[in-house]
């Protein structure tokens, strides 16, 4: 890795708490389970799966640096049908929005859950790695803008973006190129998992709600994340739920017109 590397890892990780403002234009032993494939499909039901409600409690307790609670969540979304490859994909991209310290220790903390359930004789699906190979230079960043505008609704472009036009880039290459390019966890997990940490976070909630409006397009239902907002009131934090719940309510006010 070249000395400038670090570097731009942290700008994006800095950049991507404003990147998404929208522009103007268990059991002992299961079976391994494929994530979807990573397009906005319609689900077909309007709740949440257990695996799904998982993401955004692992995704919170992440953020806040719970992790006596992050090791609870984890092990309940193992038993409820998160590969292991999955779990580590939701938090090495939540380090795009919460920062790499947070990440790493988040990522140990998966490392001892999945070791302890070895020991207890837990056969954990490991999952697998994306399918495809990512691409690169100019086809990434082409890659990375188609999946920013169909996430975000519009080309991004606002005053922060045209104020400092690299953050813009950074996200564009990066975490819609080099992330969301990754075919082994689904877009509406992403989301979900975006949510959650954001929820977790004071003093972004126009993140939030891009984050909550975001989840709408990939194929969650207005339902199911009010539901999510359920389950981070009852088994996460009242304060997170709060914001999650605020947020969509904007979010749904502006997708109606309101």
């Amino acid at each position: 890795m070249s000395n400038t590397a670090p570097a731009r890892c942290g700008a994006v990780a800095l950049a991507l708490a404003l990147a998404t403002l929208p522009g103007p234009a268990a059991a002992q032993t299961r079976s391994a389970q494929e994530p979807h494939a990573m397009t906005t499909t319609q689900p077909a039901s309007d709740m949440l799966s257990a695996r799904q409600q998982a993401i955004p409690l692992i995704a919170s307790f992440m953020a806040a640096s719970d992790m006596p609670r992050l090791h609870a969540a984890l092990n309940q979304g193992l038993d409820a049908g998160l590969t292991i490859s999955e779990a580590k994909e939701i938090l090495v991209q939540l380090y795009a929005y919460a920062g790499f310290p947070k990440s790493l220790n988040a990522l140990g903390e998966l490392l001892k859950v999945a070791e302890a359930r070895k020991q207890r004789g837990i056969q954990d699906a490991p999952g697998r790695e994306p399918s495809r190979t990512i691409p690169t230079g100019d086809e990434l960043l082409a890659a990375g803008t188609a999946n920013q505008t169909k996430i975000s609704g519009a080309p991004v472009k606002n005053a922060v973006t045209d104020f400092a036009p690299v953050i813009n880039q950074f996200l564009q290459a990066h975490l819609f190129g080099d992330i969301f390019e990754r075919d082994n966890l689904d877009w509406p997990s992403r989301e979900l998992a975006t949510v959650g940490a954001l929820a977790a976070m004071p003093g972004v909630e126009p993140q939030l709600r891009s984050h909550m409006a975001a989840s709408l397009r990939v194929g969650l239902t207005a339902a199911q994340l009010r539901q999510l907002t359920q389950v981070l009131a009852e088994r996460g934090d009242a304060q997170a739920a709060k914001r999650a719940g605020e947020a969509l309510t904007q979010a749904l006010a502006a997708a109606s017109g309101g």
